[in-house]
């Protein structure tokens, strides 16, 4: 008998019990597949429509959540296929895929995100773009989505490479926060008597990987009080599968539903990956109001010497004021993407995003006097604050991150503020969305990545011809963070490069550009 799936659209109540109900497209054997690679466990967990169909003993659970956003994902590459351009970026009309006549350099832009901005910035310096992934002669590849291709036809201290390859230790929600060896690291740090490193327990709010066990079992454990939870996949953007947890009576039902879960599949063998990754983490409520969070940015200009910056970015509102009690996902995640979704947000729009300098002038006038600031609270105490948790996350995770002369990564940084003030780091971003959808966004993308790639820039070049990295002149929005040239933290020595081992050739303009593909293609490889 062939697997099959029979999807009900649209979403409608069906009698789950009798097959010949469930009408639509079928998915072959290999969509059972990939369902079943999915997060099975957590589709008992959700409280929203789903449905089954049992075929030889496999019952497939797919929850409308999730096949609407599976269905978002494919109506998007079909838009990349046939050249339609994304609603947040629109596309320059000069892409058309075309051999570029000229000499060079090249530049590579890979999606959406921030495409419009670095083809500008290239182009402004008389680089030309070009649309073939498969070319090797780039001066500067920007990715939003990571390729372990590219990665192994980089070539170091020729090219610049945006994300550092294995970010992730830095930008998944358990790969530096929530997890035990980067937890120990940050310790061990801490207890340095010279050292004025916080504890994670400061700055971090309590969570718990769901996928160990043990951890599991703690959660369950310490969920006795009405306090509020929320639960979201580690790599995972937008607010996509996320949800709260309210009360105990949530997260018993959601502890009864998970083991159930669990059980069923251990009984029928079910064989599939391990479910994504998850951490469940205590709830920050907002000072008052709206829900808030301040974004800003960490800038790897270089690896080799590791080179930090940091820039303070724009302030997120929702659209509606906090309601604890609300189930409406707006009230609580203040993301552009989730917020488009409120009914609200054609007229909102522009106040859902604040520039620093609104929400400090708010900050002085709302807090100074009841709860005792200093003036100018956002950009002194606050400021350094976010500036020492986003180091002491870099320092923790520096020895795992990949380093190349030409990598570079800017990577966004979300940060909540508690009662009494408290400042509590959300969670860091791969690839910080870059649109430009509203009017303080016009003003600080599309510094934040011109000077991005201007101090990546610097840093490449100082690198390669053996000069000192400081000081910096293409330096404005953004402040050092970390030069580990200057660093004194009793680690290893930096990175060396070899003179003269690098030319950085595909910076420069060269001959013969339209044949050098074919050469590098046809060139026979080195043998080992």
């Amino acid at each position: 008998m062939i697997l099959g799936l029979n999807v009900p659209g649209p979403y409608a109540k069906h009698d789950l019990a009798n097959p010949q109900s469930l009408s639509s497209h079928q998915i072959t054997k290999t969509g059972i597949t990939d369902l079943l690679s999915s997060d099975i466990l957590w589709s008992f967990v959700i409280e929203m429509e789903a449905f089954t169909h049992v075929a030889t003993g496999c019952t497939i659970i797919m929850i409308k959540e999730q096949f609407e956003e599976e269905l978002e994902k494919a109506k998007n590459d079909k838009n990349r296929t046939q050249g339609k351009a994304n609603p947040q970026e629109k596309q320059p009309k000069e892409e058309i895929l075309k051999v570029p006549v000229g000499p060079g350099p090249y530049f590579y832009i890979s999606r959406s995100n921030g495409a419009r901005l670095v083809s500008i910035y290239c182009q402004q310096r008389g680089w030309q773009r070009i649309y073939d992934n498969t070319r090797e002669d780039y001066a500067l590849k920007w990715c939003e989505i990571k390729c372990q291709e590219t990665y192994y036809h980089f070539k170091e201290g020729e090219q610049l490479l945006y994300q550092i390859p294995n970010n992730g230790v830095l930008t998944s929600k358990i790969g530096l926060l929530c997890c035990p060896e980067q937890e120990q690291v940050m310790n061990t740090i801490s207890r340095n008597p010279n050292s004025n490193l916080l504890k994670m327990e400061e700055f971090f709010p309590k969570s718990f990987h769901l996928d160990l066990k043990n951890e599991r079992k703690a959660f369950f454990a310490l969920c006795k009080d009405e306090q509020l939870w929320i639960c979201k996949p580690s790599c995972s953007n937008q607010g996509r599968g996320l949800f709260l947890l309210k009360n105990p009576a949530a997260v018993s039902t959601f502890q009864d539903k998970f083991h159930r879960a669990e059980e069923y599949l251990l009984s029928k063998r079910v064989l599939c990956r391990a479910p994504q990754a998850r951490i469940v983490q205590r709830y920050i409520p907002p000072l008052e109001g709206k829900k808030f969070d301040v974004s800003s940015y960490l800038l790897i200009a270089c690896t080799a010497p590791h080179v930090l910056f940091f820039a303070q970015g724009y302030v997120r509102l929702t659209c509606v004021k906090y309601d604890a009690a609300s189930d409406d996902l707006t009230a609580h995640l203040t993301n552009q993407y989730m917020q488009e979704k409120n009914s609200l947000y054609s007229q909102l729009k522009d106040e859902t995003i604040w520039r620093t300098e609104h929400f400090n002038s708010y900050a002085n006038e709302k807090f100074r006097k009841c709860k005792g600031l200093s003036k100018d609270w956002d950009f002194t105490v606050f400021t350094e604050r976010m500036k020492q948790i986003i180091l002491q996350c870099f320092l923790a995770a520096k020895h795992k991150l990949d380093r190349k002369l030409g990598y570079f990564d800017l990577i966004g940084c979300d940060f909540l503020i508690g009662e009494s003030l408290k400042v509590w780091l959300l969670e860091m971003n791969a690839s910080p969305a870059l649109h430009t959808n509203c009017e303080v966004l016009k003003d600080v993308i599309p510094a934040i990545v011109c000077e991005s790639l201007d101090l990546a820039l610097e840093c490449f070049n100082k690198c390669l011809k053996g000069h000192r990295i400081l000081p910096l002149e293409t330096l404005c929005h953004f402040v050092l963070l970390y030069h580990e040239d200057d660093a004194d933290l009793g680690q290893k020595q930096p990175l060396k490069l070899q003179s003269g081992l690098y030319k950085g050739q595909y910076m420069r303009p060269h001959t013969h550009s339209a044949s050098l593909v074919k050469v590098l293609e046809n060139s026979p490889k080195k043998p080992g």
